[in-house]
């Protein structure tokens, strides 16, 4: 495969960072590197960018140490905070990734920061707080620290104690009209109470008589 020298004249992952002079396929920097304005082509007069290139580079880098500098000094203080959904054991459904701690830290703090640079060392599966790394330059680490919140109610013993009093108050009418059924099943509304001693007193009224 053909093989040609380019200049880059800004960071390309994988390949260099703006002034490098390398080696890549022609086709990849003939389709794309230099369509892209990625880089030039490595001629005489393009040698002589070279060290305005490595000027602006430093200076690019620089400033954006001094950023990380001061970012690092200001996330350190800070508590991230990300909502996730749970089961009612409080088991967190799924993990929390550096994708959605970068978005948490642009909605709440304006911070814009690359996911890349947000390192878990393990799976975050669990409420509570938690530190990660923020690589944040190649010379230059951080901390932050993340508040895992559920987005699910949480069952108090207040809210369980109200429920079940709810239900017994919901079952009592039912449990009242019931007894009150039960007890004028004992009782015959068609023949009348049967007064003590009357039937006692018939007999010895027929005796008389017969006598």
């Amino acid at each position: 495969m053909a093989k040609t020298e380019v200049i880059l004249i800004q960071n390309i992952v994988g390949l260099g960072g703006e002034s490098d002079q390398v080696k890549v396929a022609a086709g990849y920097a003939r389709n794309y590197l230099l369509p892209q304005g990625f880089a030039i082509p490595l001629t005489g007069a393009n040698k002589r960018r070279i060290e305005a290139l490595k000027q602006r580079r430093a200076e690019r880098e620089a400033h954006e140490f001094n950023s990380m500098s001061e970012l690092a000094k200001g996330v350190s203080k800070l508590i991230c905070i990300v909502k996730v959904k749970t089961g009612d054991d409080g088991k967190v459904f799924g993990t929390v990734t550096p994708g959605m701690i970068a978005d948490e830290l642009k909605h709440q703090f304006d911070i814009t920061l690359d996911k890349r640079k947000i390192h878990v060392e393990a799976p975050i599966r669990a409420l509570g707080e938690h530190e990660v790394e923020l690589r944040l330059h190649a010379e230059l680490k951080s901390t932050l620290k993340v508040r895992v919140e559920s987005t699910t109610p949480a069952v108090t013993a207040e809210a369980i104690a109200a429920a079940e009093a709810a239900a017994k108050a919901a079952e009592k009418p039912h449990t009242e009209k019931r007894s009150r059924h039960v007890a004028e099943r004992h009782v015959d509304p068609s023949k009348p109470p049967v007064a003590e001693g009357k039937p006692k007193a018939e007999k010895k009224a027929k005796v008389e008589k017969k006598d």
